[in-house]
């Protein structure tokens, strides 16, 4: 006997599934719905609103909370349905998504244990039928069929589609595109991404129901409940990246989208764009299956352990990568949610302040923040960690300072739609976080800043998307097309983009010209044509406030594996390339500049010197007081000899390579490279200005200038020590002031303080115990500490006590510098001025 309180309806799209869950929710004294997207269940929040209500109606979704105190009725996402609430009714929307790897888990956990007191609906594809029948074998399961009929039309050209169109693309790049094909061509259309606010896509969406636009250009999120008026689908591709890879759509998908087309009684139709090289089509096998709503049943759903053991982070990760216990249930891949935990458990920090049941459920419920950002786990490990931080340590909140400049941060609407939809995504990290009443002390307060915010940006992203794609360029191409280039009205702007017409189509960064790709090869060559008119007299404006600018303007790009250059007000003005000597490398200007007129080039080109000594004489004084002093006749030639091999490697040489020079030194000639500040150490000779992080940056760069070579990565400013370094950011190292010592590299400052440290406890030449505890936390190893050991000239004084050391070396005396008590206890203090 089937249990009629749980209840199965599936079937293909345009069946009515959503509209009938939705009566039978008003139909219950209270009720529950969850949906796959917040754009969704923003949509029916709406609907139930106005059959029910304001005041008995919620919302709960993860950036947003709508909950009026007498609320009978919540629309959420999946992910937000709060499982302790006892309601009549519960319908569960796109239930087959419970075989997607990243989120099937929780899919499958409200399947499997959310029910309403009276009624449970569970929605979905027809393809879920054996998984319902295996694992609610009391669900009785309803099949609906599509209102209307679904049939291939085959490839249109894009100039071919029937209006009441949707174009889909597999990436914003795509989608992008189209509509600025569309525009040109036919008039315009709305966007529509999963990317979007609520706010942004509803406006969008209301420009195309509207009629003001014939078009939508979408990605496949316009195949999860979006209910439009829409005759005809085609595909721009029928391929995409899933996450880890390149591959054409499942069937399945291709009909949720292609399903989109037609609605209620109005047949549908699909097919592909036609063009290109590369155009896509639909097998045989697959049309069949699309239009006759035939494909291969589930066998399987994404299981997650929904109440893992606290106890302990380890026992936490164990019970969430469990295996499910039955047949139709396979175990989760690892979503972003566990990789986060996983990364921080890492983390001995982490480890020693969760060590309660509590403070690991507060762990995994900051770990279930979404990448809304999309920065993998690296990055979003950092952020969760850093909140965690916040909830366990001081005032348990994240403090109001840090909520507020990051929303002040974020609160601008320049930018283009890129640059609105990325701060859009960051306003959801920080509205997810005031809608946890526990993570902050006026949750509330913070949730109407954050969702204000968003409405501001979600304003001004509709409003970029109408400017860029609807209709304006058309009209500039049809008035164009009588008169000649030179007739159009071409306007440079101080911060890059070109408008010919008052529409921009392209970009003038610094002295780059851009031509917008979008734009058609004809029409291009004729905006082209017009703006290389007006282009050298924009070239040498903006080369006169080259000449004048001040020097914050310019600065030096170290990009790894970019050649150096330096640029100004963000973008290049000129390259260096090898000179006279290392620190006097030739200044090449930008190629748009060689066409200025010859004094004025000259200006520019003394400008950019004048600037560049500045700036390198100002960072790396002591090689040029190494320089002053190389050259000055009453300095002793074994000095200058010394001073000319510093400045050739940019700063520090081995001991080995001067010890000719530094044997025959008088004391008084030591004296005087000590007043230069030089470091005569046991292993090298150096400068400590010079091993600072900026000083690094630019020493490396000149080398690699020097030597007609990109510039190379850089070792992490701060580190005094590299573990297992990659044979190329070794090489740099060595460079910058590194040694080897096995597989880590220590610098060699540090070195140098450690042998000052080992000659400060010996006792002569007999056997102690050095202190290595400050140099084993700094991330010296102990095999690392026994070759430095080795290279300063000590050995392990008896087998049996391998931490005993003797000193091997002939008698010399200690360090100069060691009278400032150099021990291991004071490298502490060092470290930290040094970080600094």
């Amino acid at each position: 006997m089937s249990d009629p309180s749980v209840k199965a309806v599936l079937g293909p799209t345009n069946t009515g599934k959503t509209h009938l869950a939705i009566e039978r929710l008003c139909a219950h004294s209270s009720g529950m719905m969850g949906f796959p997207l917040r754009l969704l269940a923003r949509e029916v929040y709406d609907r139930v609103r106005a059959i029910k209500g304001n005041s008995t109606v919620g919302l709960i979704t993860g950036e947003e909370k709508i909950l009026p105190p007498q609320a009978r009725w919540l629309i959420c996402t999946v992910e937000s349905m709060p499982m302790e609430r006892d309601v009549a009714f519960v319908a569960i929307d796109e239930a087959q998504l419970g075989s997607d790897p990243e989120r099937g888990h929780v899919f499958t956990d409200r399947v499997l244990n959310v029910r309403g007191r009276e009624e449970t609906m569970i929605l979905g594809a027809a393809t879920l039928a054996p998984l319902i029948r295996a694992l609610l074998p009391e669900a009785e399961i309803i099949n609906r069929p599509r209102f209307s009929s679904l049939s291939y039309a085959g490839p249109k050209k894009l100039s071919r589609l029937p209006s009441r169109s949707a174009i889909v693309a597999f990436s914003a790049e795509e989608v992008y595109g189209i509509a600025e094909m569309i525009r040109r061509t036919r008039g315009g259309s709305a966007v529509v991404m999963g990317a979007l606010s609520p706010r942004t896509r509803n406006a969008q969406v209301a420009m195309f129901e509207s009629g003001e636009v014939d078009y939508l250009v979408a990605t496949d999120a316009i195949g999860m409940g979006l209910n439009l008026d829409l005759g005809h689908i085609a595909f721009a591709s029928l391929s995409k990246f899933d996450g880890k890879r390149q591959r054409r759509l499942y069937t399945s998908e291709m009909a949720q989208i292609a399903g989109r087309a037609g609605r209620h009684q109005r047949d549908g139709t699909f097919g592909v764009l036609a063009g290109g090289a590369r155009q896509p089509d639909f097998t045989e096998i697959e049309i069949d299956r699309i239009e006759n709503h035939r494909f291969a049943p589930l066998d399987h759903l994404y299981w997650r352990e929904a109440d893992p053991d606290l106890a302990s982070i380890d026992t936490l990760i164990a019970s969430l990568e469990a295996q499910p216990d039955h047949q139709s249930l396979r175990a989760a891949p690892e979503a972003i949610d566990l990789a986060v935990l996983k990364r921080l458990s890492e983390d001995g920090e982490i480890r020693e302040l969760v060590r309660t049941p509590r403070r690991v459920a507060r762990l995994w419920e900051v770990c279930g923040l979404p990448d809304f950002r999309h920065l993998g786990v690296e990055f979003h490990a950092r952020q969760v960690m850093q909140i965690f931080r916040y909830l366990e340590t001081g005032s348990g909140f994240i403090p109001a300072d840090v909520m507020a400049s990051e929303l002040a941060r974020l609160d601008t609407v320049q930018g283009d739609i890129t640059a609105l939809t990325g701060r859009i995504a960051a306003v959801r990290t920080w509205a997810y976080a005031s809608q946890r009443r526990d993570w902050l002390a006026e949750a509330e307060h913070w949730a109407e800043r954050a969702r204000a915010l968003e409405q501001r940006l979600s304003d001004a992203l509709h409003e970029k998307l109408t400017q860029r794609f609807v209709d304006r360029r058309t009209t500039l191409l049809v008035r164009s097309m009588a008169g000649d280039a030179s007739s159009l009205d071409v306007r440079f702007a101080d911060t890059g983009p070109i408008t010919v017409e008052d529409e921009p189509l392209g970009t003038l960064d610094g002295f780059d010209l851009r031509i917008d790709h979008a734009t058609r090869l004809e029409d291009r060559k004729r905006f082209a044509a017009a703006i290389e008119r007006r282009l050298p007299g924009e070239i040498e404006r903006r080369a006169q406030l080259l000449v004048g600018g001040a020097d914050r303007d310019f600065t030096l790009s170290t990009l790894s594996g970019k050649p150096v250059t330096i640029i100004w007000k963000g973008t290049e003005a000129a390259r260096l390339q090898r000179g006279r000597t290392l620190l006097a490398p030739a200044i090449v200007p930008h190629p748009a500049l060689a066409r200025l007129p010859a004094e004025l080039r000259a200006k520019v080109l003394l400008r950019l010197e004048n600037w560049f000594q500045n700036f390198i004489q100002t960072r790396l004084a002591p090689l040029h007081q190494f320089k002053r002093l190389s050259r000055d006749p009453e300095m002793p030639a074994a000095i200058r000899a010394i001073l000319a091999s510093l400045i050739s490697t940019a700063g520090h040489c081995m001991r080995a390579a001067l010890d000719a020079s530094l044997e025959s030194l008088p004391p008084q000639d030591r004296r005087r490279l000590r007043q230069a500040g030089i470091v005569i150490g046991a292993l090298d000779v150096f400068h400590n200005g010079l091993l600072k992080p900026e000083a690094t940056r630019l020493r490396l760069a000149l080398l690699s200038v020097n030597r007609d070579l990109p510039m190379p990565p850089l070792p992490m400013p701060g580190l005094t020590l590299l573990d297992q370094p990659s044979a190329e950011l070794a090489a740099s190292a060595r460079e910058a002031g590194y040694r080897d010592f096995g597989n880590q590299m220590v610098r060699i400052d540090l070195v140098e303080r450690i042998a000052r440290a080992l000659h400060d406890q010996r006792d002569g030449k007999g056997a102690f115990l050095p202190d290595t505890q400050i140099a084993v936390q700094l991330g010296v190893g102990q095999a690392t500490l026994g070759r430095i050991f080795r290279a300063l000239g000590f050995l392990p004084a008896c087998k049996g006590n391998p931490e005993l050391w003797r000193w091997n070396g002939r008698r010399r005396r200690k360090p100069q510098e060691a009278k400032s008590n150099p021990s291991f206890a004071a490298l502490r203090g060092w470290m930290k001025r040094d970080a600094n």
